[in-house]
């Protein structure tokens, strides 16, 4: 794993609490029963505006399974980025837009995203394009923030055509250069 994307994960988080305290909308969701996670501070009935916060896995996740569904290694610092953390999307601004930050919220979440992850590398190795790891969302519809499975640059794509534009050297990088914001809307 990559020692790297852990610090500065931390580091956002850290800010992104932070932030909060100035924003505590920033740490309210609605209250799941069916869904629930290590990150709920408060319990309440379903539908309920409950506060939260990201939570430190205690044992990275394990992306085995995954690697061998694929048949390929995945890049360390995708596995060190959802293995760090159980969180609610983590909102974010760079000098070029909004973004989120894509996290698990719990283990039945973290296997729903191992699929998503599945289902973008097949798409990716049936348009013979290079292939990554989505890790955020931006405001534009069609374009989502990928990392190269081979370079482990920071890339921003546009879904379904090749990633033309490096965003980061690496996901370390990249996390660094974000500031925590509230949602927009």
């Amino acid at each position: 794993m990559s020692e790297q994307v852990t610090a500065a994960l931390d580091e956002f988080v850290e800010k992104y609490v932070s932030a909060a305290k100035k924003h505590p909308e920033m740490l309210v969701v609605e209250y799941d029963s069916d869904w629930p996670s290590d990150c709920y501070r408060d319990s309440g009935k379903t539908g309920e505006s409950v506060s939260w916060q990201p939570v430190k896995r205690s044992e990275g996740a394990n992306f085995k399974d995954l690697e061998t569904a694929l048949e390929m290694k995945i890049h360390p610092d995708v596995v060190s980025y959802y293995s760090a953390y159980w969180s609610d999307n983590l909102n974010a601004k760079t000098n070029k837009g909004y973004l989120q930050l894509l996290q698990p919220w719990n283990q039945g979440d973290f296997e729903r995203l191992q699929q998503n992850l599945i289902g973008h590398i097949l798409m990716k190795r049936r348009l013979q394009q290079p292939e990554t790891f989505f890790v955020a969302l931006t405001d534009e519809d069609d374009f989502i923030l990928t990392v190269n499975n081979s370079s482990g640059e920071v890339m921003l794509e546009q879904v379904g055509l090749i990633p033309k534009e490096v965003v980061a050297p690496n996901l370390a990088v990249f996390i660094q250069s974000l500031q925590p914001i509230p949602a927009q809307a």
